[in-house]
């Protein structure tokens, strides 16, 4: 079980179907949709237009709750920024390091924004690419 993620004691039904979780949109590479629920493991759906997915992702989610508390599982609660703390050890060749720290005086700005400003365009360019 991933340790970062916060589960509860059982509360109400009603409580749980309460909760805002984050859905995360998709282009489905056939055409059409998926949407997922990444805080409820396997939440997940897919459907033609914008409309219809999120209709889908929202019996999904109503569904994996009931089905959960059904059964008396933990049912997660959704993530939030709270769990990160925004700082990460990260160690790399010194030949890395070095070309870094040039861009970074290159640009006028510090190592921590530099490295802030290249991971900020490398996940937009990710998330385009998917």
């Amino acid at each position: 079980m991933n340790k970062n993620k916060k589960t509860t004691e059982l509360h109400p039904l009603e409580y749980y179907l309460e909760l805002q979780y984050p859905i995360t949109l998709y282009k489905d590479s056939e055409g059409g949709y998926v949407a997922e629920i990444k805080d409820l493991p396997g939440c997940m759906t897919q459907a033609e237009t914008l409309d219809e997915v999120m209709t889908n992702i929202e019996d999904a989610r109503r569904l994996w709750i009931e089905t959960a508390h059904q059964y008396g599982d933990n049912i997660p609660i959704p993530a939030n920024d709270d769990q990160y703390s925004g700082r990460v050890l990260l160690r790399m060749p010194r030949s890395l390091h070095r070309k870094l720290a040039e861009g970074s005086k290159q640009e006028g700005v510090s190592l921590n924004q530099f490295f802030v400003f290249l991971l900020s365009e490398a996940i937009t360019q990710y998330r385009i690419k998917k």
